[in-house]
């Protein structure tokens, strides 16, 4: 059999009109997937060397130097480069389940399982809450809201008013100058101080603790309901309960 007349796909029609405009034939060619090239220029080559006077009678006068001289320290090793993060943070939204007031249950962490009174969310995305520490030990901190199980319990702290300095600076720790080894000093001797609660916290703590614990005293069965830790038994699925 005869093989296939090729044919243009864009011709002339009778008038001298072409039978696709160019957008038409733009399309069809898939032209805008193909990458432009742009053919650049080529660069005059700068001079390599460049002539320096000499002072001297007998040192000649001129001598050549290298313009861009190399390096003379090259690394045995790649070194690691450090790359700039341009991600920006965005504010952390708050789950519709935990209002001020809801009982949380902490799922990690030293005091995990004990149930605490959520207060307030901090500029960082945290959730500020306590135990009362008078009641469960657990006192003011900062919890991530994924680590919390949030339950349908709430206390009314609309009259708890807490201090302003209850931000994300006051719970960073400063850390504790390094001290030089002296020569008579023993390898196993403890280099920083153990950390201690401040005055000031402790009395934020009281101020907050005593507003909370007048708040619990309109529904006096949740005082025990804060004492008592959460715990799985055999046979009980957390994804099916109701909190």
């Amino acid at each position: 059999m005869p093989g296939k007349v090729h044919a243009p796909r864009n011709y002339v029609l009778p008038g001298g009109v072409q039978r696709f405009s160019r957008s038409a034939m733009y399309s069809k060619k898939a032209l805008y997937k193909k990458k432009k090239v742009a053919v650049k220029a080529p660069k005059v080559g700068e001079k390599r060397l460049k002539e320096k006077p000499v002072k001297g009678e007998k040192n000649g006068g001129k001598r050549l130097v290298v313009v861009n001289k190399t390096r003379r320290y090259y690394p045995t090793e790649d070194l690691p480069t450090k790359i700039r993060n341009y991600r920006k943070l965005k504010p952390v939204h708050l789950r519709s389940s935990i209002v001020p007031g809801t009982v949380l249950i902490l799922l990690a962490g030293k005091h995990k399982g004990k149930r605490v009174i959520f207060l307030k969310q901090l500029p960082s995305g945290l959730l500020l809450v306590t135990g009362p520490f008078c009641i469960n030990g657990v006192p003011l901190r900062r919890v991530a809201q994924s680590y919390v199980i949030a339950t349908k319990t709430r206390i009314d702290v609309s009259q708890v008013k807490l201090p302003e300095t209850l931000t994300d600076d006051y719970f960073r720790r400063t850390k504790a100058e390094k001290k030089k080894k002296s020569e008579g000093a023993e390898i196993f001797e403890k280099s920083g101080k153990d950390y201690k609660v401040s005055d000031k916290r402790k009395e934020d703590q009281k101020t907050v603790d005593k507003q909370l614990t007048d708040a619990l005293k309109a529904q006096p069965q949740l005082r025990q309901y804060l004492k008592t830790l959460f715990t799985l038994q055999k046979g009980q699925y957390p994804h099916r309960m109701v909190f």
